[in-house]
């Protein structure tokens, strides 16, 4: 077990959203901080703002050989796909009262029989999860994520911090913005629509400190960005794994 969600807690308003801190034990965080993959790794992907990404989405290829090359991230990726993963953060939301019906532990049979209820119709509950996780940086001078709810299949979001202690400064921003459109009739984005920065207020942020997550369940408003950093000149990033929990028929 890499996380620890003892001391997580959750704002429920507009939608469910939480930071577990400290996440992982000090020396372990300091070990994937050290093996951090370097820049050269990365594409540039400007679909929702100002950043650099390594994934098995959008670059597969140079993400399985970097997996390859370090034992560590390799086996935090096969534990970031098991049902232990999976079932440990269902656990943790559901200690908060967040319960969203799902079980990881169903096999293909199962499941393909709850998602059919009496009437034929499908039952989301009964859908298979999937889980994957992302390399993603921030430049400091002018790095954003724009403001979205993310795309109808993902369940839960974790975004987790991967700086040391005192290698970023505060005053460039970078926290998790909770959103809310000052309009609304725009409250409402099933489709992942972007939004733009001047529509939104924000209702809260989770400042970008070492060793944290930041964890949110995927609602139709859940309206999260990360506002344009201020650091002019500096060549510091805003480095994080996004983690993503899928629900698929």
């Amino acid at each position: 077990m890499y996380f620890n969600y003892d001391h997580l807690e959750f704002h429920y308003e507009p939608y469910p959203i939480g930071l577990a801190k400290p996440l992982m034990e000090p020396g372990l965080y300091r070990e994937f901080l050290d093996n951090y993959p370097e820049q050269d790794w990365f594409i540039y992907k400007e679909k929702l703002g100002h950043k650099y990404t390594l994934s098995e989405h959008f670059n597969p290829k140079a993400f399985n050989r970097f997996l390859k090359s370090s034992p560590l991230w390799h086996d935090f990726n096969k534990w970031i796909k098991s049902r232990d993963f999976v079932s440990s953060v269902l656990d943790a939301l559901a200690r908060n009262n967040l319960d969203l019906g799902y079980n990881p532990n169903m096999s293909i049979l199962q499941q393909m029989r709850k998602r059919l209820t009496h009437s034929g119709r499908l039952n989301w509950s009964g859908s298979r999860l999937v889980s994957r996780f992302e390399f993603s940086m921030l430049p400091a001078d002018g790095g954003h994520i724009l403001p979205h709810t993310d795309s109808p299949t993902k369940v839960i979001t974790l975004v987790v911090s991967m700086i040391g202690e005192g290698e970023w400064d505060p005053a460039f921003g970078g926290g998790t913005d909770l959103n809310q459109a000052r309009d609304v009739r725009h409250n409402f984005n099933q489709t992942n629509t972007q939004g733009r920065f001047e529509d939104m207020n924000i209702i809260d942020s989770f400042e970008f400190t070492p060793n944290q997550a930041v964890i949110f369940i995927r609602t139709f408003n859940s309206w999260h960005s990360v506002r344009p950093m201020t650091g002019t000149g500096s060549g510091a990033m805003r480095k994080t794994l996004t983690i993503n929990i899928e629900a698929f028929a």
